[in-house]
């Protein structure tokens, strides 16, 4: 499968939602192992919520090693790169340990009450 993020999204791969819509998409062909491959080609901006939304949370369900062997990228825009990876080392320690998972759930936990004045 070869998914256009410009087509898809637009040039700008900034929110939650679109990243949730790709992650949407593609999914269900990783699940099944095949082959997936994003392109970039003609996106300006990618940002770290997207890419959350988008690849982070595949590794809830999939191993490292069928993301990197089912998953290609191609035209990513080098200034995104070093966020990619960001996203996917977060994303590997979080779903990787219920230790962290449960420290971070907690530490946003108390940042909304806090945020709400509880």
């Amino acid at each position: 499968m070869n998914y256009s993020i410009k087509e898809n999204v637009g040039a700008n791969g900034i929110t939650l939602q679109d990243g949730q819509k790709v992650y949407d998409a593609i999914y269900p062909e990783l699940k099944e192992k095949h082959k997936v491959t994003l392109d970039f080609a003609e996106v300006r901006i990618v940002a770290s919520p997207f890419l959350n939304a988008a690849i982070g949370q595949l590794l809830r369900d999939l191993s490292p090693d069928d993301l990197n062997h089912y998953l290609k990228f191609v035209n990513l825009p080098p200034v995104t790169r070093p966020i990619l990876k960001r996203v996917i080392d977060n994303a590997k320690e979080y779903y990787g340990s219920d230790q962290v998972r449960q420290a971070v759930d907690e530490a946003i936990g108390e940042e909304v009450n806090n945020t709400n004045g509880d």
